[in-house]
């Protein structure tokens, strides 16, 4: 419970610490900061601070907000954000993204010297300063109805031996070896030792038999032996090169997010609704995940909130009406064309992009909920 709170706690403050950099920004470009707010409103407490700024504490912890003088592009009096230097507006504006990206690289390098979890294949590592100090079986899926379910095994269980009461208990080392092992017993009654939380556990299992296995290789879901999807979870350190496996890693899960990204917008633009569902996630998501990630401990939260700092810094970068890249897009577009940019317009613009980014949290929260709960 302590780490799924942490968890919570953390990634709520990766948006107050985006909002942050907007706030340091303006304040050092001349623009007049009129709240910072931590949390949604309705208002729980206020404050106003001797720079004359409000300081609020807002009822819906989801994130928090700056709000500027004179937020809009067309805004002339001195102090107003409008009334800005182009320069100072760009630093305004991209301030969170940095924020975002800075935090994201400190935590994965600390990770990286006192252990990262690897969540992808060929995860960004050097080699030569790699030392791997955990590596565990777990059961990733529990198929419904199968032995496995049958026994009382749950997703994030740590598997570490398989056997029987004659031939005694073969420990579970790796990933490859696994499959092998069960279909060694396949029809047979086994033990299975588990780890679940703190405590270790053997569960009795009657494994399919070599038929049944067989005979669901010609349908939709082939069955295994026990009815799991087995993952590897591996811990691995770095000492002189934690900055630069930082570095490596944030670049590599920025690409692959870019893809997903991409492959969710084809999905759309083809009509495959379902496809580009699986490529995104909502509040729901990841308190899930960050839920279920507590039972691996702090490191895999860590790793968790640092991808999500990542992503944050990375949708606020793209032109995205009323998200920091679109504000930004559209202002440096009317300045390509040399248009004022009047209040009217970008309220229209950014209006519609807010309610387009409603509709979609609405969207991608029902589906967390069918595909979770």
């Amino acid at each position: 419970m302590g780490l799924l709170i942490l968890g919570l706690i953390l990634f709520v403050l990766l948006v107050v610490v985006h909002e942050l950099g907007h706030m340091l920004a303006a304040r050092r470009g001349g623009v007049v900061v009129e709240e910072f707010g931590i949390g949604f409103p309705p208002k729980v407490w206020s404050k106003k601070l001797k720079s004359k700024m409000l300081l609020s504490i807002n009822l819906l912890p989801l994130g928090g907000f700056v709000r500027l003088k004179g937020e809009h592009d067309a805004d002339t009096e001195k102090g107003t954000y409008g009334a800005a230097p182009l320069s100072t507006k760009v630093k305004i504006m991209t301030a969170g993204v940095a924020m975002n990206l800075a935090t994201a690289l400190v935590i994965l390098t600390f990770l990286a010297i006192v252990g990262m979890p690897k969540l992808v294949e060929n995860q960004f590592t050097v080699t030569s300063d790699t030392t791997v100090t955990k590596q565990e079986v777990l059961v990733g899926y529990v198929e419904p109805g199968s032995p496995a379910q049958q026994a009382g095994l749950e997703s994030r269980d740590q598997l570490i031996a398989v056997g029987t009461d004659d031939g005694g208990l073969q420990q579970v080392t790796s990933l490859a070896t696994f499959p092998e092992t069960t279909k060694n017993y396949a029809g047979q009654k086994v033990l299975i030792q588990v780890r679940q939380g703190d405590q270790t556990d053997t569960k009795e299992v009657q494994l399919r038999t070599q038929q049944e296995v067989d005979a669901s290789k010609n349908t939709d879901k082939p069955k295994g032996y026990l009815g799991i999807v087995p993952t590897e979870y591996v811990i691995q350190r770095s000492t002189w090169s934690a900055p630069v496996v930082a570095v490596g890693t944030a670049a590599q899960f920025t690409q692959l997010t870019l893809k997903g990204i991409g492959t969710a917008l084809a999905s759309v633009v083809t009509g495959q609704g379902s496809k580009a569902a699986e490529q995104v996630s909502g509040p729901v998501g990841i308190f899930v995940v960050i839920k279920d990630g507590a039972t691996l401990g702090y490191r895999f939260i860590l790793m968790i909130i640092a991808i999500i700092s990542l992503t944050l810094a990375i949708m606020n970068i793209l032109p995205i009406p009323a998200l920091d890249g679109g504000r930004l897009f559209v202002t440096l577009g009317f300045r390509a064309f040399k248009k004022p940019l009047k209040k009217e317009t970008e309220e229209k613009i950014h209006g519609f992009g807010f309610a387009a980014l409603m509709l979609l949290f609405v969207v991608i929260t029902v589906v967390d909920v069918r595909r979770f709960f």
